[in-house]
């Protein structure tokens, strides 16, 4: 991993997640479930291999998991937006739906300001979660 992906993620762990916290989601970086009776709402975080930026996936499963339609059936407590089709899962943030942290920032920690961005793009998420039920 290169120091500034390093410090994408620290930042998020600093200022974003303890928000998917208290929202109810646990989960390891990159990957959160928040599990209900009726659905489990999925984010992940998913980085550029070329560096410099990543997306933010969120979907909705089963509050029994995922079974892939080769029969491999996923965990509530394991399954991730990645185990669910493309057409299930929205990204969230920015209008080309990357956060990129390899832009020239003359002011202040790029970091930081990216994680913050993120925080506020979370009530994208919240509203997805909100209207959507599993297929």
């Amino acid at each position: 991993m290169s120091a500034e992906r390093d410090k994408m993620i620290s930042s998020l762990k600093n200022i974003v997640i303890p928000s998917l916290r208290d929202r109810g989601f646990k989960g390891t970086f990159p990957h959160f479930r928040r599990i209900t009776e009726k659905k489990i709402d999925l984010l992940t975080f998913q980085f550029d291999k070329y560096g410099g930026g990543f997306i933010i996936e969120v979907a909705v499963c089963s509050p029994e998991g995922h079974t892939h339609h080769w029969g491999e059936k996923v965990p509530p407590n394991k399954v991730t937006a990645y185990e669910l089709n493309p057409d299930n899962r929205l990204r969230i943030g920015d209008k080309d739906d990357w956060f990129r942290y390899d832009k020239r920032n003359f002011f202040g920690n790029i970091y930081d300001k990216l994680a913050s961005k993120v925080l506020k793009s979370l009530s994208e998420a919240d509203d997805y979660w909100s209207v959507t039920n599993f297929h």
